[in-house]
């Protein structure tokens, strides 16, 4: 199966749309001050996920800030599914943001963009 529109769409959508980081690398969850972002997190300006809200994204360490990656939720508490986008992200840093989507009530699983590796 050619993924090749689907990834290039997805590129076209992170690339034409502001990233807002509204929770830095570092800071504390909202809700859960014990949780700790691994990287910087936050959402595609005037784009919709799911909930309504904006696309959410990872944001990683590379320099060029490409697509690599997106995550596919299901949250059983919420009761909801998400895609996460990665950008910039090297391999730890994708299985970092995997870790934290794979706890609780969360599963997740990891799509890697293959012209990315």
């Amino acid at each position: 199966m050619n993924t090749d529109g689907f990834w290039r769409a997805l590129e076209t959508l992170a690339q034409t749309s502001t990233i807002i980081i509204d929770r830095p690398k570092g800071s504390a969850h909202p809700r859960y001050p014990d949780f700790l972002y691994p990287l910087d997190y936050g959402y595609l300006e005037d784009t919709a996920s799911g909930d309504g809200m904006g696309i959410d994204v990872w944001v990683g360490s590379l320099p060029e800030k490409h697509l690599t990656a997106l995550v596919c939720t299901v949250d059983l508490l919420k009761r909801e599914s998400e895609i996460k986008l990665l950008l910039g992200c090297t391999p730890q840093e994708m299985q970092d943001v995997l870790a934290i989507h794979n706890s609780g009530e969360q599963s997740a699983i990891l799509l890697e963009r293959e012209s990315e590796r």
